[in-house]
């Protein structure tokens, strides 16, 4: 069976989208995803999204990492799904679309620059970590997060200590993203280790929004909007925070189209 997608990326962060409305039903198993994201024999992607049809809405969005497991939300993923729906004459410049997560707005400021609206957060809990002589925050964006602060992040071994806090068992049975970040007020520098990847991504639009967060509940400078600097790309996070509660949260970055094609899927599957 033929099948079309569109291959998208924001900030270095690349997804397989599948228009989903009008296809036959098809069995999006874990061995299925893993092929078509894998570098070597499928398609290669960070992760999978299928774009259906959504009763309240302008469409829904499923994503799945690229170790074949379903996830909740991915805001880079948000960002390319809702600039593909805008490239494809789904919506306007304004949409509503649900995700696994809940409902999310967005806005299409150009057609390379997408405003996704993210989940509120309730909860944000410090972590200390005694042997490491450090701590973090986690909280959930979407997904789990893990935020550890750092002065020496360009010399991070990322691979390597994103593994070893990944499966802490403060984070049993799931597992979380790791995060370290390197603060100088509003401008955070960012590495993200992501779970689901099982290593360092050029970037992560839920965790950008995690070290945003986190860094104002650290430091509460009073900031309301944080630009931050992944490996792939330059993202922004403006949100409103009382206390743990945390609303209003929008995150901002470029979406950008990478080509279109078909694949046959029996024939990776």
């Amino acid at each position: 069976m033929d099948i079309a997608f569109q291959k998208w990326q924001g900030a270095g962060n690349d997804f397989i989208i599948i228009d989903f409305r009008n296809l036959p039903s098809i069995n999006w198993d874990q061995k299925l995803v893993r092929s078509l994201c894998d570098r070597h024999f499928g398609i290669g992607a960070d992760g999978l999204m299928l774009l259906s049809q959504a009763d309240d809405g302008d469409f829904m969005m499923r994503y799945f990492n690229a170790d074949g497991l379903v996830a909740d939300m991915c805001g880079n993923g948000g960002r390319c799904m809702v600039a593909m729906a805008h490239r494809i004459g789904i919506i306007g410049h304004k949409t509503r679309f649900l995700a696994d997560d809940g409902w999310h707005e967005a806005t299409v400021v150009n057609p390379h620059h997408i405003q996704l609206k993210m989940i509120n957060i309730s909860g944000i809990q410090r972590v200390e970590f005694r042997e490491e002589g450090t701590y973090g925050y986690a909280l959930n964006t979407g997904v789990p997060h893990l935020v550890l602060f750092t002065e020496s992040i360009e010399q991070l071994d990322v691979d390597a200590l994103g593994r070893q806090y990944r499966y802490d068992a403060r984070f049993a049975p799931d597992g979380t993203n790791v995060n370290f970040v390197k603060a100088d007020g509003n401008r955070l520098r960012i590495r993200t280790y992501e779970r689901g990847v099982e290593g360092e991504t050029l970037a992560c639009g839920t965790g950008n929004v995690a070290a945003s967060i986190a860094a104002e509940h650290d430091t509460n400078a009073g900031f309301s909007r944080y630009h931050l600097q992944a490996n792939g790309g330059d993202l922004a996070v403006s949100f409103q925070k009382r206390g743990n509660d945390v609303s209003n949260i929008w995150l901002e970055g470029p979406a950008t189209w990478v080509f279109d094609g078909v694949i046959e899927l029996p024939s990776i599957a």
